[in-house]
């Protein structure tokens, strides 16, 4: 059974509050009446109301005065006011009204079929007020529930995966028939590959629920950035990766979440970049504060695609379109970098190629959560 809506009446003479309370009686609706304006305040600490009728003149406290105590609370500072007044109609007197909050003046003799017709269309604004709120709750837990499977899918494939991984290692050890070989290759590929889209749905259930706790330690940026540049290099292909720093590169960071964060970019960087062209990163240390590192490419992105560049699964926005992840790698990457308090930027056009620029401060601050993140 739904429950009954309040409407808040205050008057200090007992005739109007009995006439109001005849003129608004219906199911569903529930007046609570208060012949003060301390009786009022009490009654908002107990009840949620829709809508309050308040009379300005009335002893001891005002309807000015109430409207501005009721405005001054953090718990009823939204409920629509509107005030019933035999007093004059000049001016200066309304503006004191609005001023004190007031949605709406009512001067008496009340209109009764106006006033009804007012109370309506606030009921239902409340109720579609509280309809959002059911459905934002119904939302947030479905969202909640979908983390949870995320997270526990993306957890339990790790051991089927180290499994397969594994026996395809062993294949080519048991016998020398070139097929054997070339089949466990594709496995080991396709497992990799795998483990990889494993690991951005980890990262975007740590994002989502907000467990991204740093793990802050002195790191050299420089070695770090020296050290993805390695892990791409081939051994039987030439070095495609430029690496240049400057001033100091020390600072606080969590070094497994920034070695994540390069490793999306500069692998972009190889795979989107034109064909034989080299990737320049470059470390800057030069700012007291911050250390910038610089990830850049001859290639283009197209101008529709820079605005959702850093969205989750967004297509032809990222690796995915290539059949390498889920589309979540810059996001991650962006949201492992806000953690640090610092971001990611990116610049693109036929003159310069693209970059992608990641500034991070020496010593991180208070992390913003994440949905300030995503909102930032």
């Amino acid at each position: 059974m739904t429950a009954a809506i309040n409407i808040l009446v205050v008057d200090d003479i007992q005739q109007n509050l009995a006439a109001v309370e005849a003129l608004l009686a219906r199911p569903g609706l529930r007046l609570l009446k208060a012949a003060s304006g301390a009786e009022a305040l009490e009654l908002l600490l107990v009840h949620e109301v829709a809508l309050a009728l308040i009379d300005v003149q009335m002893p001891n406290m005002d309807g000015f005065e109430l409207a501005e105590l009721i405005r001054g609370s953090e718990r009823t500072r939204s409920i629509p006011l509107i005030f019933l007044t035999a007093a004059t109609r000049e001016p200066s007197y309304s503006f004191r009204g609005y001023e004190a909050g007031a949605v709406d003046f009512m001067f008496k003799p009340i209109d009764s079929k106006a006033l009804v017709s007012k109370v309506k269309v606030f009921v239902e604004l409340h109720q579609q007020k509280q309809q959002l709120s059911a459905q934002l709750k119904e939302l947030q837990h479905a969202l909640h529930l979908n983390e949870l499977f995320t997270a526990v899918l993306g957890h339990d494939l790790r051991t089927p995966l180290s499994v397969v991984m594994n026996g395809a290692m062993l294949l080519p050890m048991m016998t020398d028939h070139p097929k054997v070989a070339v089949t466990a290759q594709r496995i080991q590929s396709s497992a990799r590959r795998m483990a990889h889209m494993v690991d951005q749905l980890l990262d975007l259930a740590r994002i989502r629920s907000g467990d991204m706790p740093l793990r802050l330690a002195a790191a050299d940026y420089a070695e770090l950035c020296r050290a993805i540049a390695d892990e791409f290099h081939a051994a039987d292909q030439a070095q495609r990766i430029d690496l240049a720093s400057s001033g100091d590169t020390l600072g606080q960071c969590d070094a497994g979440m920034v070695s994540q964060i390069l490793s999306n970019l500069v692998g972009n960087a190889l795979l989107h970049g034109e064909a034989g062209q080299r990737v320049r990163v470059a470390i800057d240390g030069g700012a007291g504060g911050q250390v910038a590192i610089r990830v850049a490419n001859q290639g283009v992105i197209p101008a529709p695609q820079l605005g959702c560049l850093f969205e989750p699964y967004q297509q032809g926005c990222d690796s995915r379109k290539t059949g390498q992840g889920l589309g979540l790698g810059l996001y991650t990457a962006r949201m492992f970098a806000r953690a640090h308090g610092g971001d990611i930027a990116v610049q693109s056009d036929t003159a310069q190629g693209t970059v992608f620029t990641v500034t991070m401060p020496r010593q991180p601050h208070s992390p913003l959560n994440p949905q300030e993140q995503q909102s930032a």
